[in-house]
């Protein structure tokens, strides 16, 4: 069974060593699901949460154009796997030709597909299997942004934060 999930907070993971990667949390159900990205995917998902138009096309949204203007729309993500610490998607995607639906499933990294999903508005689901193995409860988590207490130590100079 697949569970639908929502974006918590885009940020940059915070351990005894000091600051680490960027990480997504989505929230599913009672848990967060912490997902490590690139720094770009970080700010690709940060952009689109906030709303915030780049003065040239991202990847991201470059993806998106071309999707619409061929016909097509992505109806759902699904983070579906996690094996050996990395985790896994499918993108879901239509498109009628001369009336007929026609589907389409993508491999894809999550991070990819939840930028997508951030941009037209589709639902992200996740696995059971994924929820079981990486789902933390919340209270294992200091999520704060920049509505929520500021940056974390280190960041309070960074203008990104």
């Amino acid at each position: 069974m697949d569970h639908a999930a929502v974006v918590r907070d885009v940020g940059v993971s915070v351990g005894d060593e000091g600051l680490g990667a960027p990480v997504v949390i989505l929230e599913v159900d009672d848990r967060f699901v912490p997902i490590f990205v690139s720094p770009d995917q970080a700010q690709s998902m940060q952009f689109a949460l906030q709303g915030v138009p780049s003065e040239r096309p991202l990847t991201h949204d470059l993806l998106v154009d071309m999707i619409t203007d061929f016909g097509c729309a992505i109806d759902q993500v699904r983070i579906d796997d996690l094996a050996d610490g990395t985790f896994y998607a499918k993108i879901d995607a239509e498109r009628y030709d001369g009336g007929e639906r026609e589907e389409f499933v993508f491999d894809a990294r999550p991070s990819d597909g939840i930028a997508l999903a951030l941009r037209v508005d589709c639902p992200i689901l996740v696995a059971d299997a994924v929820v079981e193995e990486a789902g933390q409860h919340p209270e294992e988590f200091d999520v704060r942004g920049v509505d929520e207490g500021g940056p974390p130590e280190g960041f309070e100079d960074d203008p990104d934060w």
